[in-house]
């Protein structure tokens, strides 16, 4: 199965009223574990890699290469994405690794300063064919960047939309990012006036704080890209403990890693049913 174009996946599943899921990457085994529980859902899914991820590895090229490989072996469609850019060089890189598609956050800049940078990545981004994400109305729980609460206005969405030419929006609905309980409250009646107002494919960052039933939810009111990674990280980390505890003679970390992996790759399947990624 060759590697797809993330507007694919996503517009599919917008013109469906599904959802699409789209995990995020740490190290290559979230890469492997994600497209095995995607290939058990026998559903698409979306790869991302974040400026955080990049920092994390000190550059881009190995784990975004590693992950497009991934993806290219993959069973079911997988895209690669970059996840919550906030300079044009990382966008660039991306796109020259063979990229899909990027998120470029400039949620931290004023009103027109996110327009102005914005349109002018969405316009590079889209003369090499690539889909771009963007972000208003900030996203809580990043560095004290965001401000928790927030919301996205729709008649002010729709207004960036028109003005960036983006091709999806991550909107403030109640959610934030690293929560490692399920305790946000999503404002659906909110999704349902964003759907309304805004042409192009709606983006929840920090599902993983989320209700699993809300979730589902939250798809049916309009959002289709659905963004998930703490929940992995809990996943991946308790699996490692669990094994440690149970096997303390180990020291090969193929042997823990590999438990983590397989933990991993159950709760994409699981949680891709969830968003309603396949019928």
């Amino acid at each position: 199965m060759p590697l797809v174009a993330t507007g694919e996946i996503v517009g599919t599943a917008a013109r469906a009223g599904l959802g699409a899921g789209a995990f995020n990457v740490i190290q290559i085994e979230h890469a492997q574990a994600i497209v095995a529980g995607a290939e058990a859902a026998g559903a698409p899914v979306i790869l991302q890699i974040s400026e955080n991820a990049v920092r994390y590895h000190g550059a881009l090229a190995a784990i975004g290469r590693a992950t497009v490989e991934v993806a290219r072996a993959a069973r079911v469609p997988v895209a690669v994405h970059l996840d919550h850019a906030t300079g044009p060089e990382l966008v660039r890189e991306a796109v020259d690794l063979g990229f899909g598609s990027v998120m470029f956050d400039a949620s931290a800049l004023e009103y027109d300063g996110n327009v102005t940078a914005t349109a002018e990545v969405a316009a590079d981004c889209h003369a090499h064919g690539v889909w771009v994400e963007a972000e208003l109305g900030e996203v809580g729980g990043k560095d004290g960047v965001h401000a928790p609460g927030a919301r996205t206005d729709p008649a002010e969405a729709a207004a960036y939309v028109a003005a960036t030419g983006v091709d999806a929006l991550a909107v403030a609905v109640g959610t934030s990012h690293a929560m490692v309980v399920k305790a946000a409250v999503v404002d659906l009646p909110l999704v349902a006036a964003l759907r309304a107002a805004v042409p192009v494919p709606l983006v929840l960052h920090g599902s993983s704080g989320v209700p699993e039933a809300d979730l589902t939810r939250a798809v049916e009111a309009g959002l289709t890209k659905v963004n998930i990674a703490t929940h992995l990280n809990v996943a991946f980390t308790r699996a490692i403990r669990d094994h440690l505890a149970g096997h303390p003679e180990v020291v090969d970390p193929r042997r823990y890693v590999a438990a983590a992996r397989d933990a991993v790759a159950r709760e994409v399947a699981r949680l891709l049913k969830l968003v309603r990624a396949t019928h």
